[in-house]
């Protein structure tokens, strides 16, 4: 497993943007295939993106699409966030898968996980 650490949430208004980044505590994040989830209070763990180590190709869910784009290097994954709605509000962490071989939207295939940023968005 590896540890990671998100950075970047905070509190904007809607029509505003957030850039989150998650870091693999003293290692590179290759190979991970990456992906980020959010949860809002009451609600079940939702997959937001995921990126590929191998070739970058990425995935999103349709509520982000055109509005978040998900990036790496070596050592971080970043979820660029524009045009925030007050339902992206949630805390958003990030996960490593190290055995798929494209980014995957299921919580259960990743093994590690950080412990979350809170994005609060006011309308």
């Amino acid at each position: 497993q590896v540890q990671l650490v998100e950075s970047g949430g905070g509190l904007v208004k809607a029509g505003d943007s957030l850039r989150l980044s998650c870091a693999a505590s003293g290692r590179s994040i290759d190979p991970y295939n990456m992906g980020w989830f959010r949860q809002a209070p009451g609600t079940e763990r939702e997959f937001v993106s995921g990126i590929s180590w191998k070739n970058s190709s990425t995935l999103y869910t349709d509520s982000v699409k055109g509005r978040f784009t998900i990036s790496r290097d070596n050592h971080r994954v970043y979820l660029q966030m524009n045009s925030l709605k007050p339902e992206d509000t949630a805390v958003y962490s990030c996960a490593a898968d190290l055995r798929g071989r494209n980014p995957s939207p299921y919580a259960g295939d990743y093994q590690s996980w950080g412990r979350g940023t809170q994005v609060t968005v006011s309308s």
